[in-house]
């Protein structure tokens, strides 16, 4: 259950568009789940939600040189990994949602909601 997962993030720095939606995705996930957390790397967080050290993970505006290895790690592990609407373009939008199947989904229900997607 997400009230039970520990969330990583990346958190839009100065000069990054978008930090009122950052603010409403983390405030619902703070309120869902055990806490958030930030490493500063795409990489590093992808590839600790395959190792099972968060349960799930969401970013905007990265490249795919930011995600493609950490996706195959995820998938490897038997994790899933989409778009911040659910669907397969994660290069074409930028937007990455990871970890397991059932919280990959709660994460991305989550987010619409606080986007009013």
């Amino acid at each position: 259950k997400i009230e039970d997962c520990l969330i990583t993030a990346g958190i839009p720095h100065r000069g990054r568009p978008q930090h009122d939606r950052f603010l409403r995705e983390a405030a619902a996930l703070m309120r869902e789940s055990t806490g958030l957390r930030r490493t500063g790397s795409a990489a590093i967080d992808l590839a600790w939600v395959a190792a099972g050290r968060f349960d799930g993970y969401w970013e905007h505006g990265l490249g795919p040189w930011d995600t493609a290895a950490g996706i195959v790690l995820v998938r490897e592990a038997g994790g899933a990994v989409s778009d911040l609407d659910g669907g397969l373009d994660v290069f074409g939008t930028g937007g990455i949602c990871a970890g397991n199947a059932t919280i990959q989904k709660a994460l991305v229900e989550s987010l619409r909601a606080a986007r009013g997607a």
